[in-house]
């Protein structure tokens, strides 16, 4: 499903990625763990194109999200289709970007209506639908402010979801959270997991890491130092700075 070789991605002199290399196949949940400033973000956002990368590329279902082949060379595609092949990608964010002044159900039917061209009627039953899977089917009508931290993160998963992506980011979902609140939205998560969701999640919840993961990738300095099932990369693992990190999050 996802494809990422030899990315490289800078911010001027810092150099954040330094040529990751990572597959995920269709249907797997692979988390991404690391410290502060070690490239999982930007990762992240370089699948969906968010953040254009220096060298390297990426391929969401044997498509490029930014640029179109020909021959030997990659061409970035006009913003129209970018934001049509992004479409194809969910991305859920650490402080949930709702719409302020739209409902709960207008935050979820906007993008099906306006980028996807469905019949208003249509994306509301499915944001119906949608609202009752993430346990919120009574708050269609609620504001955002109305919502704590936890429902309104739940509301943008559902968000994510209108759209009917064949891949799921997470940045820190929970990391905006109090805690009591986490558990509800790790919930909601793991369902998408059960049900075949192909995720790539970046959190600091090893526990979530542990029972949910198909693949866990620890990195550091814009690199993957290390990946595999997690009993193997938690329990077991092989490199001295995962040990060292791990050693101060379990």
């Amino acid at each position: 499903m996802v494809e990422i070789r030899g990315v490289h991605k800078s911010f001027g002199s810092l150099h954040v990625l330094r040529g990751v290399d990572l597959s995920v196949r269709p249907g797997e949940v692979t988390v991404i763990l690391g410290p502060s400033g070690s490239g999982k973000s930007t990762l992240l956002r370089t699948v969906n194109h968010l953040e254009k990368a220096d060298r390297g590329s990426i391929t969401v279902g044997g498509d490029f999200v930014g640029y179109r082949r020909k021959g030997d060379k990659l061409y970035e595609l006009p913003e129209r289709e970018v934001l049509r092949r992004r479409t194809r990608i969910g991305f859920v964010f650490q402080n949930f970007h709702l719409f302020p002044h739209l409902t709960v159900l207008e935050n979820i039917t906007e993008a099906p209506v306006a980028a996807l061209g469905r019949p208003r009627a249509r994306a509301a039953a499915t944001a119906h639908e949608l609202l009752d899977r993430v346990g919120l089917a009574d708050k269609a009508r609620a504001y955002p402010r109305q919502l704590s931290g936890g429902q309104q993160q739940r509301v943008a998963i559902a968000r994510a979801l209108a759209l009917e992506p064949k891949l799921l980011l997470f940045d820190e979902p929970t990391s905006a959270l109090d805690p009591e609140l986490v558990g509800e939205v790790l919930d909601v998560i793991k369902d998408l997991a059960d049900r075949g969701t192909t995720m790539i999640v970046v959190t600091h919840e090893i526990g979530f890491a542990r029972e949910a993961a198909d693949t866990v990738v620890f990195m550091d300095e814009g690199r993957i130092v290390e990946q595999g099932p997690p009993a193997d990369v938690l329990d077991r693992p092989r490199h001295e700075r995962t040990r060292a990190f791990l050693s101060k999050v379990l």
